[in-house]
């Protein structure tokens, strides 16, 4: 447990800082960040996290599906899906933009033993994609990437990748100015496709995406909207999940939002984050100077022990609740942004 009574759940573990795309929230850089992890550490780091209890894996970057080694780490990882100890790992998930998607990859990525995808598309316009996406080619460039992360839901279907069992997710982004349109048609969207969306607030991590409290579409705004075409009926939240969650009452699948912003959940948030580098972080808005780099623990002359005994050391001490913390400092009843420097989204994994 960490300050705080909470569990060590989650691993996100970004494999690039690179993107294909360049979304204005996002902000990627232009180069990987030097020391990458090995295939062999990125696989001896799940082992440790693992072993302290660690239960899902989130691969995620910039765009996970540029690292090279993706179905070999998770083949690699397989053995921790069917340890006969109660220490186990229960699922491996992709967080991708889809663009690079194919049929084929699609069927590897199934085949090596991912669970789950869950895709990025911040809307169902030309114009609106390119706009989100960093495009320079305007609207033929954002109608290709449209249409490209559309037929990649089809491959991830028919790879074996099941939306019924929330194999399948969609998630968006949602700015007051860059898309606020876009609402009805994602989800429109998503119900054609049954699959679940997942709409995001606008978040101040990072200090490159020009956030304001003023370009927040809230949960509460967007929610609303939806109900008003498709009345929603709420569900319960889940257990450290990062989503408030809907069901569309007509039977049309499911609808969550992540509203870190209006209605933070760091209560009970389980996550842990390692960038590619292999800097350990316990906070998706923690301070570049905050993370602790794991590298050196997987020198072999400290023992087998030493990257395990660190990542409990980091979790044992952990006190984060910026998101919580934002709420209670808010002045005039909205939200304000600390002046404090953060780590990008990109490098972070999200």
């Amino acid at each position: 447990m960490d300050t705080q009574g909470r569990p060590l759940g989650v691993l996100r573990l970004s494999l690039t800082a690179l993107c294909n795309l360049a979304c204005p929230y996002c902000c990627p850089d232009a180069l990987e960040p030097p020391g990458l992890l090995t295939l062999s550490q990125r696989v001896q780091l799940v082992e440790a996290f693992v072993a302290l209890g660690g239960h899902t894996l989130r691969l995620t970057g910039g765009e996970p599906l540029l690292y090279p080694d993706l179905e070999a780490l998770i083949r690699e990882l397989q053995r921790l899906k069917h340890a006969s100890s109660s220490a186990r790992l229960r699922e491996i998930a992709l967080t991708t933009n889809g663009v690079l998607l194919s049929e084929q990859r699609a069927i590897q990525l199934r085949e090596a033993g991912l669970d789950r995808i869950t895709f990025s598309l911040d809307g169902t316009t030309a114009e609106a994609v390119a706009r989100m996406a960093g495009l320079k080619g305007g609207d033929a460039a954002g109608q290709i990437v449209l249409n490209k992360v559309v037929a990649a839901i089809e491959h991830a279907r028919h790879a074996g990748f099941d939306p019924d069992r929330g194999q399948i997710k969609l998630n968006a982004v949602m700015t007051r100015s860059g898309n606020a349109d876009q609402l009805l048609g994602l989800a429109s969207l998503a119900r054609q496709r049954g699959v679940e969306l997942r709409l995001i607030e606008f978040m101040d991590v990072g200090n490159r995406n020009g956030w304001s409290p003023e370009g927040v579409l809230t949960a509460d705004e967007m929610v609303k909207t939806i109900d008003h075409h498709w009345p929603l009926d709420p569900l319960d939240r889940h257990p450290h999940g990062t989503t408030l969650r809907w069901r569309y009452r007509d039977g049309h699948g499911l609808l969550s939002v992540i509203a870190s912003i209006t209605s933070p959940f760091c209560g009970d948030c389980n996550r842990l984050r390692v960038t590619a580098d292999g800097k350990a972080y316990t906070c998706l808005f923690a301070t570049p100077e905050s993370g602790i780099d794991l590298k050196p623990l997987f020198d072999a002359s400290l023992g087998s022990g030493a990257l395990r005994d660190g990542l409990l050391a980091l979790w044992s001490r952990r006190q984060d609740r910026y998101s919580e913390e934002r709420m209670e400092h808010r002045s005039d009843h909205s939200v304000e942004q600390s002046a404090e420097p953060r780590a990008e989204m990109a490098y972070l994994g999200g």
